[in-house]
């Protein structure tokens, strides 16, 4: 099984842009490729931060953009987004009881999990008492099945301190009580919100952040302060980036491609059969 992740797009930074603005653009680009790249998608996840503003003709610009790919998506909430224009934009999304934008289901033996954190006016994560006993009674359900959990919010420290969490924010605690006991199947926690890719541990749980597919932020570990701006980079136009998850029913593994223009340096021919068959022989003899 293989789903593919974008997150971060910002649909509606620039609406007034000509013919098309940078966002749009880049969006389209990461499409194109997904869909010309040779590994056949299960799933296109869109975790989160879709929209820049949460308006409905963002929104609707998305969706229009997706509507004919050949392969399913589903769609996350982030920060930036609204719930409302999300479900309208994206009918079949899927709602727990308290209406927040969160599912799962099992696929090939491994649950996967998608989870809301979106505070209204908040910039950082949130998960409530109702998010974390919906997800505790998930895991519940299966107790003995592998997890994958996407989430735009990573609960992990990056460093660039302008976009992370406080330690001591109660989000934290909620989403770690949630977890707790089920730390050990928990193959990984992929988010996107940094618009960078890191990678960190939440209670012992690989978090892997996906860089965005809007223009990223600068890789910058400085302390900053609110009071002082020091003219410092903050984004950057650096490639788009998407990640594609595979699941072969043992191992959950990741993979990140930037989208921009490269050459193909080898192709695989009769020329480089010699070192394709070495490798493969050799493959249980180390």
């Amino acid at each position: 099984m293989l789903i593919a992740q974008m997150t971060d797009i910002h649909i509606g930074f620039e609406p007034e842009a000509r013919p098309e603005e940078l966002n749009r653009q880049r969006f389209r680009a990461v499409l194109e490729r997904l869909v010309k790249q040779p590994n056949p998608i299960d799933l296109l996840l869109l975790t989160g931060d879709i929209t820049d503003r949460g308006d409905r003709e963002s929104f609707e610009k998305t969706a229009e953009l997706v509507a004919d790919l050949p392969f399913p998506v589903k769609v996350l909430v982030g920060n930036h987004d609204t719930r409302e224009e999300l479900l309208n934009a994206f009918p079949t999304t899927e709602t727990d009881a308290d209406g927040f934008v969160q599912s799962a289901w099992v696929a090939e033996g491994l649950l996967v999990v998608l989870l809301d954190t979106l505070e209204l006016g908040r910039h950082g994560g949130a998960f409530c008492e109702k998010r974390r006993d919906w997800l505790k009674g998930v895991l519940a359900e299966h107790p003995d099945l592998p997890v994958v959990i996407f989430m735009h919010h990573p609960p992990a420290i990056s460093g660039i301190e302008w976009m992370d969490p406080h330690p001591d924010d109660k989000w934290l605690a909620n989403f770690a009580e949630a977890v707790a006991g089920n730390e050990a199947r928990i193959e990984a926690l992929h988010c996107g919100h940094l618009h960078r890719q890191f990678n960190a541990r939440f209670q012992g749980i690989p978090v892997c952040v996906t860089p965005s597919v809007a223009p990223l932020v600068s890789m910058d570990l400085r302390p900053i302060s609110s009071k002082t701006p020091d003219a410092r980079a903050l984004i950057t136009t650096e490639p788009p980036t998407y990640a594609l998850h595979r699941w072969d029913g043992t191992a959950f593994v990741s993979h990140y491609e930037r989208v921009c223009d490269w050459d193909v340096l080898a192709y695989y021919g009769p020329q480089l059969q010699p070192m394709i068959r070495h490798m493969e022989e050799e493959k249980g003899k180390g």
